[in-house]
């Protein structure tokens, strides 16, 4: 028992997703497909990504 309201607010969760109208923002997803940026983050990117302690020496050498 007790499945009865966790059922309710998936349909209310369901039915919200499925009857919504989102905002889309062309002007952004057209940069976006078009790989073209005001902003040039790509080396942001790879820095967020990079590893702070690699010393960049492989540790498997023999």
């Amino acid at each position: 028992m007790g499945r009865g309201r966790a059922k309710a607010k998936q349909t209310k969760v369901a039915r919200e997703l499925k009857y919504s109208v989102p905002t889309t923002d062309f002007d952004a997803l057209q940069r976006e497909l078009s790989g073209k940026s005001s902003n040039d983050d790509s080396r942001e990117d790879e820095d967020r990504y990079e590893d702070p302690y690699d010393d960049g020496y492989d540790d498997y050498r023999r």
